[in-house]
């Protein structure tokens, strides 16, 4: 089965305190290896959004590196899509 590159930036919320945010990078780092071969995650840790965001003007970033079977990416934009604590995403396909 063909296998791509992905990156994922995600942006989680912080009104619940780091350890909440940090519980959420685990836990998509755990779905990722479950559906595909997680290469890296480099944790920018608290940094002040662009704008507010839900009234929020911190957030939590983590940019994820993995391989997976092309069907993925669409899963884990919907589980990221109906799970509280994340301000917003993107998963991109690397070249």
């Amino acid at each position: 089965m063909a296998q791509n590159k992905y990156e994922a930036m995600v942006v989680f919320s912080v009104k619940n305190g780091e350890e909440n945010a940090q519980a959420l990078e685990e836990k998509f780092k755990a779905l990722i290896e479950k559906h595909g071969a997680l290469e890296s995650v480099d944790e920018w840790g608290r940094r002040k959004l662009a704008y507010a965001i839900n009234y929020e003007e911190d957030g939590f970033y983590v940019l994820y590196n993995f391989t997976s079977a092309p069907e993925f990416p669409a899963e884990l934009e919907r589980v990221l899509k109906i799970t509280d604590g994340v301000l917003r995403w993107l998963v991109t396909t690397k070249a």
